[in-house]
Parts: structure tokens; C-alpha cells; sequence
């Protein structure tokens, strides 16, 4: 089952500089754009550079040059990473279902 995206990562309890979601769309004062878009695609690019850093760690493990903790915590983050992509489109198309039965 895929877990909520608000469970992936708690924030450390009284940091004053800690983002309140993962990306590069977010500076460390805690600011975020005021474009959606910009947001979405800043996630999907950071999502992709996850899944590529995740396939590149197997297989340097798999020829020997990376150890078994870099490559199951390369994989793992990967992992969460598409269940975070996946959980974000279910919401995404069960939104656009809904929308498509309001009467006009």
C-alpha cells in the first residue's frame, strides 16, 4: 500500500530551517513559488535525477564499485520516490474523475 506523502519525512522538532517538503523548489527560509507548474516540475526533475542515481548505484554495485549500504539506500530512495510520483498521479486522475462528472 502506498504510504501518505505527508509520512515520507518528518521535519526535526525545533529546527527553524527545516523546508516543509523535499525539492529544489524550496530555499531554506521556507518560501516556496507562487507557480504550481514550476513546483510540479521541479518534483518530477528531482524525482528522475532520484530514479537515474538509484539505477546508476545498483549497477556500480553490481560491478563491484559501490558497497551493499550505498546501493539498498540509493534503491530505497528510489523506491519512495516512485511510490511518492505514483500517490501524486492517483490523486492527480481522481480529481480530473471527479471534475469530468460535475453536470455543466
Amino acid at each position: 500500500m502506498i504510504d501518505p506523502v505527508t509520512a515520507l519525512k518528518s521535519p526535526v522538532a525545533g529546527s527553524t530551517d527545516t523546508p516543509r517538503i523535499t525539492g529544489s523548489e524550496v530555499t531554506t527560509a521556507g518560501t516556496m513559488p507562487s507557480d504550481f507548474t514550476q513546483v510540479l516540475s521541479n518534483l518530477m526533475t528531482d524525482a528522475v535525477q532520484t530514479m537515474k542515481q538509484g539505477e546508476a548505484v545498483s549497477l556500480a554495485g553490481m560491478q563491484g564499485k559501490a558497497s551493499t549500504q550505498e546501493v539498498v539506500s540509493a534503491v530505497m530512495d528510489a523506491q519512495q520516490t516512485l511510490k511518492t510520483a505514483i500517490a501524486i498521479r492517483d490523486k492527480a486522475v481522481a480529481a480530473y474523475l471527479e471534475l469530468s462528472r460535475m453536470p455543466i
